[in-house]
């Protein structure tokens, strides 16, 4: 139910306003002055206000003047007697939503207030959607080199209209960095239009892209608008492009030419100002070879290259990526925020990660919702190795495909358990094992090997 708040020093006033607004089914408060009007706004929520401009103690304009400040989206609509209409409209000037005149007219009443409403209601949702947009563009999270490349390149490119053709395995955060060129772009308050290729039936793809007229075929009963117009002035993310048919492939190639495009069905070209980001996860190269991707469209396409490496890749930012995982997915939750040790950390690092980033993010959620007050080591033992991994005296071998992965874990190994025998004192461990101390401290600190406190 909508709360409306009537500022009027009339008691008649304000009582008609009442039984009008109340008999709509609103919820109807009323303040005698401008002093105790803005108080009620200050500790309350309301959709609308009604606001009388001569008042005592506090005149509706100085009120007006307030309210911008403190609660700038709230609806004002001004109450005016006969001479007071052009102070009225100056104060629409001020940032008032609209104006009534004494006594008030029924239907010019509860038109203004829907439209006050919906205006409201609007403001609401325009908030929730950049909410929600700013929580997908998150940070591209990492120390790496590769990250750092990732990143820089961004800056010089983003800015430019360069097209940027975007490859990387399955879950290594491509997406993210389409998101990135367009939010660092001269067209980020245009829309970015998105479009998985991949997940579009191959007959349908043509109308996805380019829309189609009414009638064009069988299940085309009305106008369909497509993502190139759609993204008119902004951003077209053509996510997964290796997965396009030939014929697609064509006409895309066409509009990036020209400019322009057709609606399936129809024969007026319709001139587009769109920036093309591609992602795939193919060799779109070893595409051409086999005559799946067509040649000059990758040429269009791949002004810019960009690679986004393997989790297996950056290894190095999964502690980095593990403690912002873990508090979003507690936070998200509801609960305490968990620490993860830096065995469980070392853990995760001596995998190998096929789905890359988002196996990370699923798996620490897992850990998050299984372990106790902190995530360890024996936590991703019990919760992430697979049933039905190989495993041998406690050790599984399906969780490395490398052979330098199973050097680096029996080496991390090896001298984690030495150190411990040795209290962790450096110059008899290294003595023990006939290596140089600060070969030992390099592999320490290789390895992220220290002392639990």
């Amino acid at each position: 139910m909508a709360k409306i708040l009537i500022i009027d020093d009339e008691k008649g006033i304000r009582r008609t306003l009442r039984e009008i607004l109340e008999y709509e089914g609103y919820d109807v408060t009323e303040a005698v002055d401008g002093i105790e009007g803005l108080n009620e706004i200050k500790l309350n929520e309301y959709n609308v206000v009604f606001l009388d401009i001569k008042m005592p103690r506090m005149d509706g304009m100085e009120v007006l003047e307030q309210v911008n400040k403190i609660k700038p989206d709230l609806p004002i609509i001004m109450i005016s007697g006969h001479g007071d209409m052009d102070t009225a409209v100056n104060a629409v000037k001020k940032g008032a939503f609209d104006y009534i005149a004494k006594p008030p007219d029924l239907n010019r009443l509860l038109i203004t207030v829907r439209n006050a409403l919906e205006k409201s209601t609007l403001i609401t949702e325009t908030k929730v959607l950049k909410t929600q947009i700013n929580k997908v563009t998150r940070d591209i999270i990492g120390k790496s080199s590769q990250i750092k490349h990732i990143k820089d390149t961004i800056d010089r490119v983003a800015p430019t209209d360069a097209r940027v053709l975007i490859t990387g395995k399955n879950g290594t955060g491509k997406e993210l960095v389409a998101r990135w060129v367009h939010e660092k772009s001269n067209r980020c308050e245009g829309p970015m239009v998105e479009v998985n290729c991949a997940a579009i039936p191959s007959e349908l793809i043509e109308s996805e892209l380019f829309g189609h007229e009414k009638g064009s075929f069988t299940s085309a009963h009305k106008q369909r608008i497509g993502k190139f117009e759609q993204a008119n002035g902004g951003t077209l993310f053509l996510d997964e492009i290796g997965d396009m048919s030939l014929s697609a492939q064509a006409k895309v190639l066409r509009a990036l030419q020209e400019n322009r495009i057709t609606r399936v069905g129809g024969d007026k070209e319709i001139p587009v100002n769109v920036r093309i980001v591609a992602a795939t996860n193919k060799d779109l190269k070893a595409e051409i070879a086999d005559k799946k991707f067509r040649e000059d469209l990758y040429h269009r396409i791949a002004v810019i290259l960009l690679h986004v490496p393997s989790l297996d890749d950056r290894k190095e930012d999964i502690p980095l990526l593990a403690e912002i995982f873990v508090g979003e997915i507690c936070m998200e939750y509801g609960m305490k925020v968990k620490t993860i040790t830096p065995k469980a950390i070392s853990a995760l690092q001596s995998m190998h990660w096929s789905g890359n980033v988002r196996e990370l993010h699923n798996v620490l959620e897992r850990l998050v919702i299984l372990s106790n007050k902190e995530i360890t080591d024996s936590d991703v033992r019990k919760y992430v190795i697979p049933s039905n991994a190989q495993v041998t005296n406690g050790f599984n071998f399906d969780s490395h495909t490398k052979f330098q992965e199973f050097k680096d874990y029996a080496e991390r190994s090896f001298l984690e358990h030495k150190l411990k025998k040795n209290n962790w004192n450096v110059s008899k461990t290294s003595e023990e094992i006939d290596i140089q101390r600060s070969h030992l401290y390099s592999k320490m600190e290789k390895f992220n090997l220290k002392r639990e406190k």
